[in-house]
């Protein structure tokens, strides 16, 4: 499971990236995207700290950043 969070955090940087560069039209689909990416990564954090492969600490200090970087993303989508 380990693997497959790597996976969607680098995933998630990758559209956020490209995101940064993209024109106007592009701009919200990528954005929209890292903002999918962001809750699948959640999801797989919140299975892991329920089949107890994360402890408590290590999950809440995992978790308070995803939430506010999905505030910012959320943000960002409505500005565009």
């Amino acid at each position: 499971m380990g693997t497959k969070i790597d996976t969607i955090f680098t995933e998630i940087l990758e559209l956020l990236l490209l995101a940064k560069y993209a024109d106007k039209n592009n701009k919200p689909l990528l954005i929209n995207k890292a903002i999918a990416k962001l809750d699948c990564l959640k999801f797989f954090l919140q299975i892991a700290w329920e089949i107890k492969a994360l402890d408590n600490k290590k999950f809440t200090h995992l978790s308070q950043p995803l939430i506010e970087i999905g505030r910012m993303l959320g943000g960002s989508r409505h500005r565009l």
